[in-house]
């Protein structure tokens, strides 16, 4: 059977380890998680050890060396288990491909290095108070001063905020007439004026440590700087925003295949014993899973020929990617409504966690693209707009 993502050998490979390690690992720790609203620490920690933090990264680096397809296929089989452990490391991977892309960091090496190696956790510091979901926006600047540069900024949604290890941040570059002309810089958690005015207790994805991070007169060194100056929204278009948009879009469709497979489990193990029926003798129940289960591989299929296109790209190709993500983001929100409507009262409960996947599908219609600029992105692509 041919793999709906195009995987070859090794990638497949890829794709069972995680599936083992989240079936086991990621797994016995998701409610806790969820219910705590704690870091999946240990979830983490497996994939660092597990070589899963250098999976994209280029073999001279140390890495993996894989594609965006293998990517999608490993946070597939995370997001199944706990779509907060799946975030955190979606994340990491595309923060990383930004790193490996710079020109400018003398540290590169070593970052990626360290990264491959399982030690080291980077994430998106983009996303401000002053412009909300409009990540590419930033109203923070760079001020030169001696030796470098300062940087003030309320970095109002950070993934991983208090665990990650840097952050690839943004700041409009110093004389910056417009909030598009901005540079990205590589921020170590540590450095001084780094704070943390508040933690992350939201309605899904709750493990995720999506906190504000603020930055207090923070010193930013030349050898800081991840691109040019006023290069940073043609990285982040071209490099960061395509691995996270695969990403989420495969985070989706874990939850989606984890609904099917809880609801199908529910209808098969569960009946009427003043009949002696089952719940999937009803065949409006049966439709609804149906249902569930179209939707779920009409999106994966999407985002298998969005991988190919991405493999050998050309100018449709960045519309294919908004497309991919709009359509996982969706596709989730219905799929896990379906779940808890077929489900009934079981699902309002904890013990199916359905009500879970149907919690952490609603952070991805809020999350920076939001499914309204996706929305608004691709028609402006198909009127003839820029996207911007």
């Amino acid at each position: 059977m041919i793999d709906i993502y195009g995987l070859d050998e090794t990638a497949r490979t890829w794709r069972q380890k995680a599936a083992a390690l989240a079936a086991d690992v990621v797994a016995r720790h998701a409610t806790d998680v969820d219910t705590n609203a704690r870091f999946p620490s240990e979830s983490m920690a497996a994939l660092a050890q597990g070589g899963f933090y250098g999976l994209c990264i280029d073999v001279s680096f140390g890495g993996q060396g894989q594609g965006p397809a293998t990517l999608a296929a490993v946070v597939e089989e995370l997001a199944r288990h706990c779509g907060s452990t799946a975030m955190v490391y979606v994340m990491h991977m595309a923060a990383a491909k930004v790193i490996e892309a710079s020109t400018t960091l003398p540290t590169k090496a070593d970052v990626l290095r360290a990264i491959a190696e399982g030690k080291h956790l980077t994430t998106f510091a983009l996303s401000e108070r002053g412009s909300r979901s409009q990540f590419w926006a930033p109203v923070s600047q760079l001020v030169e001063q001696e030796n470098g540069y300062r940087a003030d900024a309320f970095k109002s949604w950070v993934t991983a905020a208090h665990h990650a290890d840097s952050y690839v941040a943004s700041a409009q570059r110093p004389g910056a007439q417009s909030p598009l002309d901005f540079t990205l810089y590589l921020l170590p958690r540590t450095r001084p004026g780094v704070q943390f005015p508040g933690t992350f207790n939201g309605l899904g994805l709750r493990g995720n440590d999506s906190a504000p991070v603020q930055l207090d007169r923070v010193a930013v060194q030349q050898e800081d700087l991840l691109t040019e100056h006023g290069k940073g929204l043609e990285c982040a278009l071209q490099v960061g925003i395509p691995g996270f948009n695969v990403g989420t879009a495969a985070m989706a469709h874990g939850l989606c295949l984890a609904a099917v497979d809880a609801t199908a489990s529910h209808l098969q193990g569960t009946g009427f014993e003043h009949t002696g029926t089952g719940l999937r003798d009803l065949p409006n129940l049966r439709a609804r899973l149906a249902e569930m289960s179209v939707a779920t591989e009409q999106s994966r299929a999407l985002l298998g020929h969005t991988l190919r296109a991405m493999a050998s790209p050309d100018a449709a190709t960045p519309l294919w990617v908004l497309r991919t993500r709009m359509a996982g983001l969706q596709t989730a929100m219905q799929v896990t409504d379906l779940a808890m409507k077929t489900c009934g009262g079981a699902a309002f409960s904890r013990h199916l966690g359905v009500e879970r996947l149907f919690r952490d599908a609603r952070a991805g219609w809020v999350m920076a693209p939001t499914v309204d600029h996706l929305a608004d992105f691709i028609g402006r692509a198909l009127t003839g707009l820029p996207l911007l």
